[in-house]
């Protein structure tokens, strides 16, 4: 009896900020990799999910909304998200059905068409969108724009996701893995904990901190006891620091105490992490970030 023949492949996912691209991607993978937010162009480091189903694995690139760049960070994301469309085996247009074709998504499908790429139609949050809708919108994004085929599902709960597995399946070519068979992502470690720590400076001040903020991990020292963590967070102007440290320190107390906690789930083992607030005008002009998340200083 001959070994089933293994199948390998990219498959990016692109969209609109907000279309639930990270959220897709977590729910495919089984674990928080790309952390998730209301406010805008959360997603900055280019994020492969990984997930092995039928023997087949599938590395999923979550990337960073496609929006109109306005600034240096913005350019990059931007100019990361359609040089990982180029070169994978297959692309996924999120769209979020509820708000339907919005200026983003219009450009987006005009880039994939002006350069002759190819996607896959996923209309999601189609849970919260009558059927009458979702049909109409599919019809009307298929209009516009080429499709393979079109997908409705709900990132968030699951729903349809199986499906679109596997279609995916079905579309990868034939190789060997890329990646070990139990490894959900090529995060390093340090820049994961920094995107959890983000995450939740978002959820607890998404009104009042600016998108323009940070988080670097300084030290991820592991021993016999656990793991210790020091990261800063980096913002521009005093006050900005204040919102972030709260009364008395209660905010970043609090940050501190959410990060830690979703941590040691995700290491699973003890997380000692020390949280720092520092005042860096013009972070987002510092070659360094750009290295560590994969983005291109110069784009």
């Amino acid at each position: 009896m001959t070994d089933p023949v293994e199948k390998c492949g990219f498959v990016t996912l692109l969209g609109a900020p907000n279309a639930g691209k990270s959220t897709l991607v977590n729910y495919a993978v089984g674990a928080k990799v790309s952390i998730v937010s209301p406010k805008v162009q959360t997603t900055r480091a280019r994020i492969r999910g990984i997930f092995v189903k039928n023997n087949c694995e599938i590395i999923l690139i979550d990337t960073p909304g496609i929006f109109k760049p306005k600034r240096r960070l913005d350019r990059a994301m931007v100019a990361a998200a359609w040089q990982d469309a180029e070169y994978s085996d297959l692309r996924l247009l999120l769209v979020d059905a509820k708000r339907g074709i919005d200026d983003d998504t219009r450009s987006i499908i005009d880039s994939l068409k002006k350069n002759k790429l190819t996607a896959v139609l996923v209309l999601n949050k189609s849970d919260l969108v009558k059927p009458a809708r979702l049909v109409e919108l599919s019809a009307r994004l298929n209009e516009i724009g080429f499709f393979q085929e079109t997908f409705m599902l709900s990132a968030a709960t699951g729903q349809g996701v199986d499906l679109l597995e596997d279609y995916l399946i079905s579309a990868m070519p034939e190789g060997p893995f890329m990646f070990p068979a139990d490894q959900v992502s090529d995060l390093p470690d340090k820049l994961l904990a920094a995107e959890i720590t983000r995450e939740k400076l978002y959820m607890n001040l998404n009104q009042e901190l600016p998108y323009i903020s940070t988080v670097q991990t300084d030290s991820f020292k592991e021993d016999e006891k656990g793991v210790r963590i020091d990261q800063t967070i980096y913002v521009e102007k005093n006050n900005q620091k204040q919102i972030v440290i709260g009364k008395n320190g209660s905010m970043i107390k609090k940050i501190g105490i959410q990060s830690r906690q979703e941590l040691e789930k995700l290491f699973e083992c003890r997380v000692h992490l020390f949280l720092f607030v520092k005042v860096r005008e013009k972070w987002a002009e510092n070659p360094e970030h750009y290295r560590s998340w994969g983005l291109d200083f110069n784009a």
